[in-house]
């Protein structure tokens, strides 16, 4: 990414700054996409961090006072969180000023933060589907966004200007960006995104109350499979809740789907049908070649990659106290 010659916005306002904030505030400074950037958060240790780091030219302690004067606001914040802070900065807002978002729902963002926007301010929630299991203000870095998409869901009267303005933003921090309506976005993520997640906790909510398996050995013996369902599953657990709250119909409809599917996959197995189990791997295997092919992921091994060595020395018997 090439750094832009004249900044697309003057001051950018972080409200939340977490791993997408922190992410959003590192990209925009080294693309030089904005000419200030003013934080806040709602924990004083969080505000006091985003201080020290340095990523920002100034920290306030309200989101009123962040978003004074700035031409792009962005609530970096838990869906249900988004009403009461639109809410709280609706009066302080500038006119022509771009209000967004970056939450996973966005059908619950448009309906609690719209009313709260005077005239003359543009809304454009937006969800970079980007992210790591880290959170807090240390998390974020310059790249999270790159090669990744970022959906914009403006309402159906929004300003044409001012959507294609906060596509360019997040252009040049290295998202591709499309826009689709509200309620097809949340159907969409509820079945890419949302249902993994729950399927995620679930799984291994099971394996760690499982009483005939020892916590050693569900850690010691992960494989790839149950070792990638953790990271997923050590997803910030407020934002979650929220997720799941504000997008349940979506979820609740493909979690229907996917209970007829896993009836049908445990009626194969009983019957011993293979058939049906091939088929149906061999199609899912096709799926995860496709999100490959479109650069979405590396076909790079992970877990059981090649080591370039054998160790000098026999590693040490992880876990020996547990099963001596």
């Amino acid at each position: 990414m090439t750094p832009l010659q004249q900044p697309l916005f003057n001051r950018l306002a972080l409200i939340g700054f977490g791993l997408i904030g922190g992410s959003i505030a590192r990209a925009a400074r080294a693309q030089g996409a904005v000419r200030s950037i003013i934080a806040t958060a709602r924990s004083p240790q969080t505000r006091k961090r985003v201080a020290e780091l340095g990523i920002v030219d100034q920290v306030v302690e309200t989101n009123a006072a962040a978003v004074e004067g700035a031409d792009l606001v962005i609530a970096c914040v838990p869906v249900g969180a988004c009403g009461a802070v639109a809410k709280e900065i609706g009066p302080h807002l500038s006119k022509g000023a771009i209000v967004s978002d970056v939450g996973s729902v966005k059908g619950s963002v448009l309906r609690d933060m719209a009313p709260h926007l005077p005239a003359g301010v543009h809304f454009v929630p937006a969800h970079p589907v980007a992210g790591t299991e880290d959170s807090g203000p240390d998390a974020g870095f310059a790249e999270l966004f790159v090669n990744r998409w970022c959906i914009l869901t403006p309402p159906p009267d929004a300003d044409k200007a001012a959507v294609e303005k906060l596509k360019t933003f997040w252009s040049h921090l290295g998202a591709n960006v499309e826009c689709m309506p509200a309620a097809h976005h949340d159907l969409v993520l509820g079945i890419t995104s949302h249902l993994p997640h729950l399927i995620a906790y679930t799984i291994v909510g099971t394996a760690d109350e499982l009483s005939s398996v020892t916590r050693s050995e569900v850690l010691k013996f992960s494989a790839g499979g149950f070792r990638d369902f953790t990271r997923i599953a050590a997803s910030d657990p407020t934002m979650w809740r929220d997720v799941f709250l504000a997008n349940k119909d979506a979820v609740l409809e493909m979690l229907g789907r996917f209970n007829e599917d896993l009836a049908a996959l445990t009626r194969a197995m009983r019957s011993g049908d293979g058939q049906t189990l091939f088929d149906h791997f061999a199609r899912t295997r096709a799926i995860r070649r496709g999100i490959v092919e479109i650069g979405q992921d590396s076909p790079a091994p992970d877990f059981g990659r090649r080591q370039p060595t054998l160790p000098a020395e026999p590693l040490p018997r992880p876990y020996a106290a547990d099963n001596e």
